[in-house]
């Protein structure tokens, strides 16, 4: 696995990946995700984080987004023209990376796998953390099961009361550290609604 954490990137989006995690890394930012969508012109989307959790903002988007381009101009990975999106992770995010599984643990999550695991792909339960190469979960039924993360299609954190709190809580910390050192909250980026008709 590369050193940027994330699994399932092959190609042309590992490539990418790991040229700009390790200049994100030095901003004091994370790669959560990282796709190369279209042809004609490809769209390079950036997902990234905090190193210390709390929520990006559009400033830090902006800052991710120059250095981000600055980096694929230089190493030129992709042929001919392209674009860079760059989004926060928001509340309801993907869990990428087996360091999501320990830090989101107790948060109502939804799974899908590749590769049916008694007969079945979809998943939702309670994250439990993780074990070796596994994430664990807690359906509502009660009982436990252990999910090959190498086999994860997709899995993202589900909207909830608990864990729109716990994500406040982590902006009003990295607000008022900000507010101690002199400098200006950071404007928390806005939850978007779900557009009609596009699938979670």
């Amino acid at each position: 696995m590369s050193s940027h954490g994330i699994r399932r990137l092959s190609g042309l989006e590992a490539r990418i990946a790991d040229r700009i995690a390790p200049t994100l890394a030095d901003m004091g930012y994370e790669l959560v995700r990282l796709s190369v969508l279209g042809h004609e012109t490809p769209t390079v989307q950036v997902m990234a984080d905090r190193a210390d959790g709390s929520l990006i903002s559009v400033d830090d988007c902006e800052q991710i987004s120059h250095a981000v381009g600055a980096v694929l101009d230089v190493d030129d990975p992709i042929p001919g023209a392209w674009m860079l999106e760059v989004s926060s992770a928001g509340i309801d995010r993907p869990l990428t990376r087996a360091k999501d599984w320990e830090r989101f643990a107790g948060h109502l999550a939804k799974v899908e796998l590749d590769v049916p695991l008694e007969g079945r792909k979809r998943f939702a339960g309670i994250v439990l953390g993780t074990r070796e190469g596994v994430g664990l979960l807690r359906l509502d039924d009660g009982q436990d099961v252990a999910l090959p993360l190498d086999d994860m299609r997709k899995a993202r954190l589900v909207l909830t009361d608990e864990l729109i709190e716990a994500s406040a809580v982590l902006a009003g910390i990295a607000q008022e550290e900000e507010a101690e050192l002199g400098g200006k909250p950071r404007r928390a980026p806005k939850l978007k609604p779900k557009k009609p008709g596009k699938k979670s």
